[in-house]
């Protein structure tokens, strides 16, 4: 294994032991994957975090024989959406999967948040949509939780919980943390009349800020060349 990936599997982990820290998850319902080269490291299946080593981290192939991993531990039972994601998506490095308690209350509901705040936006679209329910783990549910993501980068699993992408490790939990602050703060709404929605205008000026706002990843530096 080399650094790289020792590096990596271990900020799995702690992303993992943070993400219950703030109270973005409970126990092990959640899990995390990330990809690495053309393979994914995800949590391993009902593995308390902070008994997590690194070695511990499961390996799949992205393009392998479907469903096979290397490791001492199977992999999060969820690994089938994590895969079909990076699989769909080769733009997603990351998945945060949790059972925070604002994004779970409105998946029991099945209501998509609507552009109530701006940060709606960080999702790709107007709204966060709602994946038709189906028993985790299942190929269904990974098709539902697909769906629901087309031309978004996160959505709630009804009765169930949330999933958010990102590029890396630290974007994936960002939007994690700003979905379930948007649930939050509509659910709030809901309960003094609901909210007062933005328009298609409003929200695309937005989109267009996020180039330089919000979680960026650092630029790499350019190697300066004698002569």
């Amino acid at each position: 294994m080399s650094k790289e990936e020792k590096a990596l599997r271990q900020a799995i982990i702690d992303k993992c032991r943070w993400m219950n820290a703030a109270g973005l998850n409970q126990g092990t319902a959640g899990n995390i994957s990330a990809r690495y080269g053309d393979r994914m490291l995800i949590t391993p299946s009902a593995t308390p975090y902070d008994l997590c080593e690194p070695e511990m981290i499961a390996s799949m192939p992205i393009d392998g024989d479907y469903g096979t991993w290397d490791g001492p531990l199977k992999p999060s039972t969820e690994w089938r959406f994590h895969l079909d994601i990076m699989k769909a998506r080769p733009e997603v490095g990351a998945i945060v999967h949790t059972h925070s308690t604002f994004a779970t209350i409105l998946a029991i509901a099945r209501k998509p948040i609507p552009s109530c705040h701006y940060m709606i936006a960080a999702f790709g679209g107007m709204d966060v949509r709602v994946a038709d329910y189906a028993t985790y783990g299942t190929a269904e549910l990974s098709a539902n939780a697909l769906k629901a993501l087309e031309g978004r980068t996160g959505c709630l699993l009804a009765n169930h919980g949330m999933i958010a992408t990102g590029a890396s490790l630290d974007k994936a939990m960002w939007l994690a943390v700003e979905l379930e602050t948007i649930a939050k703060q509509y659910y709030h709404t809901l309960l003094i009349g609901g909210p007062v929605l933005l328009n298609e205008a409003e929200i695309e000026d937005t989109r267009k800020g996020f180039a330089t706002y919000g979680h960026q990843e650092p630029k790499k530096k350019k190697l300066k060349t004698a002569g």
